[in-house]
């Protein structure tokens, strides 16, 4: 993972805004945590972001409206949008965050500027599974099937998305999370300036 790690904190490049997506339960928080210690950015979980009164609909089993998400939105924005750089120079930020909707992804990139979302896909009964077993979270259970209904799975269209698998130990899908970042990285790099040069990753 060293390598990649190398490739994403290249001082050279722009901020690393990542924002790990899907429905609750799918594991954001813990591979969020575990990118921000690799790659030494700060993160915030975008529960903590939440209104008071958002938190207390969804501790009651009530489904947020779109009213209730614009400004948590905007809040999550915001945090990735005024990202400063850590010790090592490099600017940018980590969000766990649902953001199961296309607008609520497109009311991000447009205020946050360029981004990358890390889905994090997965079966139902796996993920209604590890909801059962987690312990002193707000988000009841049996809101994971309203948030499958919200769900709008990400596209090919939105090239800022890499889709992973959550049937996987949490140590590989963040390695696989690295390494799909840094050949996202690469492939952004190319697509921006067609001088940059082809090269492997694993020379940096």
């Amino acid at each position: 993972m060293h390598e990649f790690k190398q490739h994403l904190m290249r001082k050279a490049d722009s901020p690393l805004r990542i924002i790990v997506m899907g429905v609750s339960g799918s594991g954001k928080s813990t591979l969020a945590e575990g990118l921000s210690e690799a790659l030494v950015l700060p993160m915030k979980d975008g529960d903590e972001l939440h209104l008071p009164e958002s938190v207390a609909k969804m501790s009651a089993g009530i489904a947020l409206e779109d009213a209730d998400r614009w400004p948590w939105l905007d809040r999550i924005a915001n945090y990735l949008a005024n990202s400063e750089q850590n010790p090592q120079g490099k600017a940018g930020a980590i969000v766990a965050c649902s953001a199961l909707k296309l607008i609520y992804r497109d009311r991000i990139r447009q205020q946050a500027g360029p981004v990358v979302f890390l889905f994090l896909d997965g079966k139902p009964d796996l993920i209604k599974q590890r909801m059962q077993d987690r312990k002193g979270h707000y988000m009841q259970a049996g809101l994971l099937d309203s948030q499958l209904q919200t769900l709008e799975k990400p596209s090919a269209d939105e090239s800022d998305v890499i889709a992973l698998s959550i049937n996987q130990a949490v140590s590989d899908l963040l390695e696989n999370a690295m390494a799909k970042l840094a050949a996202h990285q690469e492939d952004s790099l190319r697509h921006h300036d067609p001088l940059v040069k082809t090269h492997s990753l694993h020379k940096h």
